[in-house]
């Protein structure tokens, strides 16, 4: 038994290592006073102050963190509003709804991209971050569906019909029972279409025009003359935005849970 657990330790410690030794050799490679990133010649912040006046890497920032709130508010209630329907009022054909609304999930990147792009050439919208947008909440759309549904079915629906015997309109019922029990999973599947939509590239290169640059792509065209420290500088800042979002998803779920025990 000892030594099973040995192991079980030993294989836990090398994923570990396995998934953030690279992200920790970033971090600590934006601190470095070289502007090879491979050569170690001291401490300095001097690359974060580089990247802090980088008035079109900013500008790139600005983009995506555009493109990442529109899209997901839009995916969000688009998708919500699918999944109490598909969920609780199944209609006539909603099989098949449900599989073209899940089908970009299952679609390579690629060809998404690609059908996009001859979409907007077709009805002569031009590339912009509209189109940017657009593309985004079609992919963050099943995101936030399964996500959402998946929780909706773990809910007894027999708390809603009871709020609506003691008076409550159906729309009451959803607002004070429903919605606050799917509370978790809205949170999460808001964070999970951000994230996608903050770091996505293959899509956004088909679909964005000229002065349309988002990060992602902006990173892709500086890295083709090498690894400046200034891009492990930026990464650096938004693997800690990222760990503090996902510390506060944590932290909200958890409060959740104490605030409606009966729903989980």
């Amino acid at each position: 038994m000892t030594k099973r657990r040995g192991w079980l330790l030993g294989l836990s410690l090398g994923n570990l290592l396995f998934l953030y030794l690279p992200i920790a050799v970033l971090a600590v490679f934006s601190f470095n006073a070289s502007s090879m990133t491979a050569q170690w010649q001291g401490m300095t912040l001097h690359w974060y102050r580089v990247m802090a006046e980088d008035a079109a890497l900013l500008t790139a920032l600005q983009n995506s963190l555009l493109v990442a709130l529109v899209s997901t508010a839009i995916a969000t209630v688009l998708g919500v509003s699918a999944a109490v329907s598909l969920e609780r009022s199944p209609f006539r054909g909603h099989r098949a709804i449900e599989g073209a609304l899940l089908l970009p999930l299952v679609i390579p990147e690629v060809m998404m991209g690609v059908a996009l792009l001859l979409f907007f050439v077709i009805v002569k919208v031009p590339l912009s971050l509209v189109t940017v947008t657009i593309a985004h909440t079609a992919f963050n759309l099943p995101l936030v569906l399964v996500i959402v549904r998946a929780r909706l079915r773990r809910l007894d629906p027999r708390l809603e019909e009871a709020a609506r015997d003691l008076g409550a309109t159906p729309w009451q019922a959803f607002r004070r029972v429903t919605l606050p029990l799917l509370k978790p999973a809205i949170v999460g599947a808001v964070l999970m279409a951000f994230t996608v939509s903050l770091d996505d590239f293959v899509v956004t290169f088909f679909t964005a025009g000229p002065g349309a640059t988002t990060l992602p792509l902006k990173v892709y065209s500086m890295i083709k003359t090498g690894v400046s420290p200034e891009i492990n500088a930026l990464s650096a800042v938004l693997v800690l935005i990222s760990m503090a979002l996902i510390a506060w998803s944590l932290m909200f779920q958890r409060t959740q849970r104490r605030m409606y025990p009966f729903g989980h």
